[in-house]
């Protein structure tokens, strides 16, 4: 899997059914092993032409499950 093919893909937090964003970068460790995930996170109740975005970290070990079209996540700030 291509990281292309994760950027397309819909990240979806399991416990609360909340939309995270979408991919836009990976960390990768030494060893060559994904440890992060950054999204870009559209913040809800800004105006349609506001470009304010925020970006989110999801760790490896919080991805519960990888579809054909969604990422679902076991997000915890805490974990961070």
């Amino acid at each position: 899997m291509n990281l292309s093919d994760l950027q397309n893909k819909e990240v979806i937090d399991i416990s609360t059914g909340k939309r995270m964003g979408n991919i836009i970068d990976v960390i990768i460790n030494r060893n060559g092993e994904i440890t992060k995930f950054i999204l870009e996170e559209r913040k809800s109740g800004k105006h349609i032409f506001s470009s304010s975005k925020d970006e989110l970290s999801i760790l490896w070990k919080q991805i519960v499950r990888i579809g054909d079209d969604i990422m679902l996540v076991n997000y915890k700030e805490s974990e961070l």
